[in-house]
């Protein structure tokens, strides 16, 4: 057991560029249940400073090599109690590094049906094969005569037997396979058909009716859409190797005689292996590795879209929040009109209504009096628009409403509303609003997200946000698992107000469940607000290690202990007025003083349990208390007049919000109702490798039109300060979020006549 510690330790200590005693602490830490914000904030003098990037890898790593050494555990006995475990195959066993190498070992002592092989070695045929493959000389049919039987009436049946149990040797030998594994990957091309008959039904693939490309370099996006056009029986996809190989041996082929030394010209036997070489490679191995290499790329196409997604979550819900300040949000429909809700400054829920100033009714000057009126009932100072249907001429009827007030005047924003009709009807909303109508909830979440996105967007499946890639089509697990730890992170880093937040919010706080969040807003009613943060462990069921694990991130602003109100933790509070004192000043009058705190030397406070990283992050916190990490607000102006994908015309410079961020360039929306595409050619004038390292989801950027497409809805924009060609920068009309759908889609792109040729080529070659 110590031996399986220690490797892996080892292991992940050189994947995540640590020692080996910091990932040993780590692992010993969340064994006792610490969580990584936790770890990564407050754990530092223990794990050296690990942060919470390398502690998630380290988490994901640890679940996964624990899962090895288990798998290698389970395969040494079976193979034990076979009586078949030597020196030699346990040594093959503790080296293997991935579970395809375990599996690779264990193939021929697996338990499986009887096969021909087993049924050839029942009738003595073992012996003839061995003999074959030990002296090339023989001449194999006259060798075969002297194993004839009931059973084996003939030298045909008896070569024919031999031949199964040879195959079923070449395909079992564990070192070979991984060696035609590895060929594989890096000469093997997967090549996508149209299924005929599909061409209508399957237009959207149509990049894919005849393609091929590299295994190795199949992208992330191209992988997922292949595999999901033949998910749904469009197309037909195939792993292909040295098919342009005209030698009379493949390589493969080669591969297999090379490693019995079988030479490609020679003696009878050595003719009659070859052929059995080429049989085991068409009819064992080749199918088994193809079928190996399609669940590779699934598996590595999953990884990298969960991964575009974890990352596009996080910075959504990062992203600047516009503030404690009355909202009003506005839901918008055509026939069954636009949903209207107010907010106060904390979300609190003031006024409802219906207004439709679209056909049929068409009531514009009673729409606008309804607005005006609750915007000077509640003097609202946002206005939050939902960006689905409606929403730009929404937009338009909020600028009259807004020129038609007396000063000061509110501040229109158009907001994603993803996700927003899952939570209107999810039991949380009820809970929260049981009075209100379903329809109308989800002018309130819009209301809200505006003011606070994290706070409001924790509430919803992040799924349903609205911001992957081919999420549907992904491994529900592994991205459940990813999103949560995005979540988790995001709203530890922000912290959490405690007597505001909602068990949503909290639930997400380190060491804190659904159940302890419910128990901490049930004593907040009962008690009234919390005044210090030792009062949590009044709270039924939150006993001193939860405790631990949560004060730290949850601040209470105006308590009677203000170093409650930032990130510095209760159980270090001794340090920080070591500090105070050393300054000879009132702990709030210190916080906030920039120059005094920098003019001290953090090692005079470092003590047996409090280390110098802890100590400067205390001065940090008493410099900005808590500080926000989250970017200042600002929000995209769309373009008068632009309102549809038709009215756009190439050349043009507009202003957008960048909605989604994938390998291959960034989405856009530009007020269109159909978020554009920047390829990643067009980020900049400069090579980028990854477009995540340039724009986030949420950033205001201004674009240029570079090509539309009305009919398929592609919209392809550049970033570029230089005029783009076809020939110079190739872009490529992107498909996003169709705004007419209740679920945005998910967002894609495809080539389209000579620039999406010139794309195409591009993408290929990088």
């Amino acid at each position: 057991m110590a031996t399986d510690t220690n490797r892996i330790t080892r292991t992940i200590a050189t994947e995540i560029q640590a020692r080996p005693e910091q990932v040993k602490v780590a692992i010993s830490l969340l064994d006792e249940g610490a969580t990584v914000p936790f770890v990564a904030r407050y754990r530092k003098e223990a794990t050296g400073g690990l942060d919470d990037t390398q502690l998630r890898q380290l988490e994901e790593r640890l679940a996964y090599l624990r899962e090895l050494e288990a798998r290698r555990q389970s395969i040494s006995e079976s193979i034990a109690n076979q009586g078949k475990l030597t020196d030699e195959i346990a040594g093959k066993i503790a080296e293997a590094a991935t579970k395809a190498e375990l599996e690779d070992i264990y193939l021929p002592y697996r338990p499986k049906r009887r096969t021909r092989a087993e049924i050839a070695r029942e009738r003595g045929l073992g012996v003839l094969a061995e003999a074959i493959l030990a002296d090339r000389k023989v001449i194999p049919e006259e060798l075969a005569l002297a194993y004839l039987s009931e059973d084996v009436p003939d030298t045909k049946t008896a070569l024919e037997g031999a031949r199964d149990i040879l195959t079923e040797t070449f395909a079992e030998n564990a070192d070979l396979v991984g060696r035609l594994r590895s060929y594989l990957q890096g000469h093997a091309m997967l090549r996508s058909r149209l299924v005929e008959g599909k061409e209508t039904a399957g237009e959207k693939f149509s990049d894919y009716f005849d393609h091929c490309e590299l295994w190795s370099k199949v992208p992330s996006h191209r992988a997922l859409a292949m595999l999901r056009g033949r998910n749904e029986d469009v197309l037909s996809l195939s792993i292909e190797v040295d098919v342009d190989d005209t030698s009379a041996i493949k390589p493969a082929e080669r591969m297999i005689a090379e490693a019995y030394d079988i030479p490609l010209q020679g003696e009878p036997a050595d003719i009659w292996l070859l052929d059995i070489a080429r049989w085991a490679w068409r009819v064992k191995l080749s199918l088994h590795l193809s079928l190996d290499l399609m669940n590779d790329l699934r598996e590595r196409a999953e990884k990298e879209a969960i991964l575009v997604f974890a990352r596009n979550l996080k910075d959504l819900l990062l992203a600047a929040p516009a503030g404690s300040r009355p909202t009003m949000g506005l839901d918008p429909g055509i026939r069954t009109g636009v949903k209207v809700a107010v907010v106060d400054a904390t979300g609190k829920l003031l006024d409802t209504a219906t207004i439709y100033p679209f056909q049929p009714r068409n009531d514009v000057v009673g729409a606008m009096a309804e607005l005006g009126r609750l915007i000077r009932k509640h003097g609202v100072e946002l206005i939050a628009i939902g960006n689905g249907t409606a929403s730009r001429e929404t937009d338009r009827l909020a600028a009259d409403v807004i020129a038609s007030l007396p000063g000061p005047k509110p501040i229109k924003v158009v907001v994603s509303e993803a996700g927003a009709s899952v939570y209107s009807a999810s039991a949380l909303a009820a809970a929260e609003m049981p009075d209100l109508d379903v329809s109308l909830r989800g002018a309130v979440s819009i209301a809200r997200r505006l003011q606070d996105p994290l706070a409001e967007l924790v509430k919803i499946d992040p799924k349903s946000i609205g911001v992957g890639q081919y999420q549907h089509d992904v491994n529900q697990a592994w991205l459940a698992r990813s999103l949560d730890a995005v979540v988790e992170d995001a709203v530890n880093a922000v912290g959490v107000d405690l007597n505001t937040a909602s068990a949503a919010l909290l639930s997400r706080v380190s060491g804190l469940s659904t159940s302890l969040a419910d128990a901490i807003i049930v004593h907040r009613d009962l008690k009234g607000a919390f005044t210090n943060r030792r009062e949590l462990l009044d709270v039924h069921r939150l006993g001193p290690r939860t405790f631990e694990l949560c004060a730290g991130f949850l601040r209470i602003p105006h308590g009677t202990e203000p170093l409650d109100a930032a990130s510095v933790h209760p159980e270090a509070y001794g340090v920080a007025r070591k500090i105070v004192a050393a300054c000879g000043r009132d702990l709030r009058s210190l916080m906030g003083d920039t120059a005094t705190l920098k003019s001290l030397n953090p090692a005079q406070f470092v003590d047996e349990r409090f280390g110098l990283p802890t100590v400067r992050d205390i001065l940090l916190e008493l410099e900005k208390p808590g500080r926000d990490p989250r970017p200042e607000f600002k929000t995209a102006t769309f373009a008068e007049g632009i309102d549809d994908i038709k009215d756009l015309k190439p050349g043009m410079t507009l202003e957008g919000t960048v909605t989604n961020v994938t390998n291959f360039g960034a989405f856009v929306d530009i007020g269109v109702h159909q978020d554009g595409l920047v390829h990643i050619s067009q980020l900049a004038d400069r090579f980028v490798k990854e477009p995540n390292d340039l724009v986030k989801a949420g950033d205001v950027v201004k674009v240029r039109v570079v090509e539309v497409d009305v009919k398929r809805k592609r919209i392809a924009l550049s970033m570029r300060t230089q005029e783009a060609t076809p020939q110079s920068a190739p872009a490529r009309a992107g498909r996003g979020n169709n705004r007419e759908q209740a679920r945005p889609k998910e967002q894609s792109a495809s080539s389209h006549g000579a620039l999406g040729a010139a794309l195409a080529e591009a993408m290929r070659r990088r």
